[in-house]
């Protein structure tokens, strides 16, 4: 079968990939995702933007200046940690905090070597704190989001499935935020939202998914012939397409921002929320298919009710494999024992052409053997019986 076919077998639906049966490869993989992202984060750390460390901002425009001119014009104002971005026609660059004379020097030099009126130039300056608050108000959204989470699956499904969920969460952003690491890309309020999209996303395509697995395995009894991992695994397969499908129409314009707006049209600042939509739906697709539904099933066939049924269904494979040894000796033993059919027939004969043997013989016998009554002739010799007085004790 080509690729193509196979391909196709499985957008239709007609091949059952068994994602639940193999998580070990899943969780390697997760592992080494989570490994290489975590290392990202403590080794080159997040580029936090100016909104959260604090810092000027200078916005102007320049058409024709290059990247190097616009940060060697800031860098001759005195100004360090020069980061030049370009949003459209206009040139925007952050620099470290600075005093208001400091911001005053810096605005002289764009003006004097990139030509732009001074009032042309708008300068921006953050505090720390501000940053800070951003922080804290983000990591309040985050938490109060996850308990939301949390309390809405626990309601609407259970609490396995809403452990599954998060677990996928947290895997998703810490695979984001260390792609961001290496990546160098700053991170800005604009992050943040892509980080909340993200998350909303994967937990949509688990719910799906978690929804599925509940209909399907609801009719399950100890009679079943189905145990919950495999009622499991063929819920996810008639969602797969699904999962892929929607993942693919929202990945595309995405990555149209991310790769062709900030490389032809520089985006600008429009690249850090493309980033971060553009890693999470892929990891959050791969996580709600390939993390959160095995690590449910695990939670699921420790319960007694389907750890029994696996017993049943393990029990009664058994007894019919038994079953099928017995007749197999069986049926072997009545083939030793019973002579095939020639030889049954030759048998047969044998016997049958013995006994008709003897009874020929003994025809033959008869005819030629003349049998002949015997008269006696003459006194009998007998002893005589005496007298009636002898015979009755007289003398």
């Amino acid at each position: 079968m080509g690729l193509r076919a196979a391909t196709s077998r499985i957008y239709r639906g007609e091949i059952s990939a068994d994602i639940v049966g193999r998580p070990k490869i899943w969780y390697t993989i997760s592992g080494l995702l989570l490994a290489l992202s975590i290392a990202g984060l403590l080794v080159q750390g997040l580029n936090f933007g100016v909104e959260f460390k604090g810092g000027s901002v200078f916005t102007f425009k320049a058409p024709s200046a290059s990247i190097e001119q616009v940060r060697t014009a800031v860098g001759d104002g005195g100004a360090h940690q020069v980061i030049v971005q370009k949003a459209g026609e206009d040139w925007r660059v952050t620099t470290e905090s600075m005093s208001s004379s400091h911001v005053t020097e810096v605005k002289t030099s764009i003006t004097e070597e990139l030509k732009v009126p001074a009032a042309k130039v708008s300068t921006q300056v953050v505090g720390a704190s501000w940053g800070g608050e951003i922080q804290k108000k983000a990591w309040q959204a985050l938490i109060v989001f996850m308990i939301l989470i949390i309390a809405y699956l626990s309601v609407a499904f259970e609490w396995r499935m809403a452990v599954a969920a998060v677990v996928a969460l947290v895997h998703d952003l810490v695979i984001t935020a260390g792609i961001y690491a290496w990546s160098g890309f700053e991170v800005t309020p604009a992050t943040l939202l892509g980080f909340l999209t993200i998350l909303g996303y994967s937990l949509y395509d688990a719910v799906v998914v978690f929804d599925m697995i509940k209909e399907v395995t609801k009719p399950l009894g100890p009679t079943s012939k189905t145990t919950y991992s495999e009622a499991a695994n063929q819920a996810l397969s008639s969602t797969l397409v699904r999962s892929l499908n929607t993942s693919l129409v929202a990945i595309l314009p995405v990555g149209a921002i991310l790769f062709i707006g900030t490389t032809l049209f520089g985006a600008g600042t429009l690249k850090d929320l493309s980033l971060a939509l553009f890693v999470g739906m892929i990891v959050g697709t791969y996580s709600s298919i390939c993390v959160a539904t095995p690590l449910l099933v695990q939670f699921k066939e420790r319960e007694p009710k389907y750890r029994q049924i696996r017993e049943n269904i393990a029990r009664r494979e058994r007894n019919a494999s038994k079953q099928v040894k017995t007749a197999k000796v069986t049926a072997g033993a009545g083939a030793a024992g019973k002579p095939d059919a020639d030889d049954a027939g030759d048998a047969g004969d044998h016997d049958a052409g013995d006994h008709a043997d003897a009874f020929g013989d003994r025809d033959d016998v008869r005819s030629t053997v003349t049998v002949r009554k015997v008269v006696q002739t003459g006194s009998r010799q007998q002893p005589k019986r005496g007298t009636r007085q002898q015979r009755r004790g007289g003398k």
